[in-house]
C-alpha cells in the first residue's frame, strides 16, 4: 500500500510542474515578460522550464528523487516569495501558502524517498544484484 501511495503522491506533486513547464514553453514571451515585471531576469526562463518540466518528470518517474525534491522545494519557496508575496491579496495569499505546502511535500519526499515503484528503487535493486550474486557464489 505504501508503494502505491508514494506513486500517487509523486503524481500529485509532479503534475503541477509538468503542466506549468509546458505552459511556459507555449507562452514563452509572456512568461518572460511577467518574470521581468516581477524583477526576475527573463534569461532564467529556460532554467525554470528545465526544472519544472524535467524535475516534474523525474519526480513522477521517481528518478533522482531526493535531490530533485530538494530543488523543487527551494524553487517553490522562492516562487512564493518572489511572485506571491502580497499576502494582503487573498488570491496571492492562497498561492503563497500553496507553494509552501508543495515545498513541505517535497521535503517529505526528500526525507523518505520515492518508494518501491520508482526508478530510484529499480536502480538500487540493480546495484545490489551483483553483490548478492557474488555472495552466493
Amino acid at each position: 500500500m505504501n508503494a502505491t501511495f508514494s506513486l500517487f503522491g509523486r503524481l500529485g506533486l509532479s503534475l503541477i510542474f509538468i503542466i506549468s513547464g509546458w505552459g511556459k514553453i507555449a507562452g514563452y514571451a509572456a512568461t518572460q515578460q511577467y518574470m521581468e515585471a516581477m524583477g526576475v531576469p527573463g534569461s532564467l526562463l529556460p532554467l525554470v522550464i528545465a526544472l519544472e518540466l524535467g524535475g516534474g518528470l523525474a519526480i513522477l518517474a521517481g528518478g533522482f528523487t531526493r535531490a530533485i525534491a530538494l530543488a523543487l522545494a527551494a524553487f517553490s519557496l522562492a516562487s512564493a516569495a518572489l511572485f506571491h508575496g502580497n499576502l494582503g491579496d487573498a488570491t496571492q495569499a492562497i498561492m503563497f501558502w500553496k507553494n509552501v505546502a508543495m515545498a513541505g511535500g517535497f521535503l517529505m519526499l526528500a526525507a523518505n524517498g520515492a518508494g518501491a515503484l520508482s526508478l530510484d528503487a529499480l536502480w538500487a535493486r540493480r546495484r545490489a544484484t551483483p553483490a548478492a550474486v557474488l555472495a552466493t557464489s
